[in-house]
């Protein structure tokens, strides 16, 4: 069992001598045959027409007609008394008018916005707004206009169109929008 051991030792012994010469000697690099580039490839030209010069810059810009308009028009506010949701004869009159435009354009759909001054609370407000727009609403399905064509909203106190703390300013506040939506 010795002698194994002296083998394997004197084995290891000469495998690590032909390593170390082995491994001592310097590398040659390996040469690579040297290849030429191939040659440009010069790219075939044909012949184009000449593009015409662009028009000036004040030619090639049209002036884009505006979309057709359905009719410049603002329908007009409606006011309410103090703390009230009832139509005057005021407010029907202007009610008419509103009526009339709508008749004409079947297509419009018009939101009925019910407006408050800044007394009250917020939850209180809010209801009454939506009574004032509801009024509005009612009377002009009464006038022939299709339910389909009104949307109504409640801003209560929250779109005042007049800042004031006074009376003149609360009238202009307690009142309905008519905004056109299409």
């Amino acid at each position: 069992m010795k002698r194994q051991w002296i083998f394997l030792v004197l084995v290891l012994a000469a495998l690590s001598m032909v390593m170390a010469c082995v491994c001592g000697q310097p590398t040659r690099p390996v040469e690579q045959p040297v290849v030429a580039p191939p040659p440009p490839v010069q790219p075939k030209v044909e012949e184009v027409a000449p593009i015409p010069p662009s028009p000036p810059v004040e030619e090639a810009v049209k002036e884009v007609p505006p979309p057709p308009k359905i009719e410049e028009v603002a329908l007009e506010d409606i006011y309410f008394a103090f703390d009230d949701y009832s139509l005057t004869d005021r407010a029907k009159a202007t009610l008419d008018r509103n009526a009339s435009w709508v008749t004409k354009n079947p297509n419009a759909r018009v939101q009925i916005e019910g407006n408050c001054d800044e007394r009250g609370t917020v939850e209180y407000n809010l209801a009454l707004g939506e009574k004032r727009a509801n009024s509005a609403k009612k009377y002009l399905v009464n006038m022939g206009i299709k339910k389909t064509q009104l949307l109504t909203i409640s801003y209560g106190k929250e779109k005042p169109i007049d800042l004031g703390h006074n009376e003149e300013a609360w009238a202009k506040n307690r009142r309905d929008h008519f905004t056109i939506l299409k």
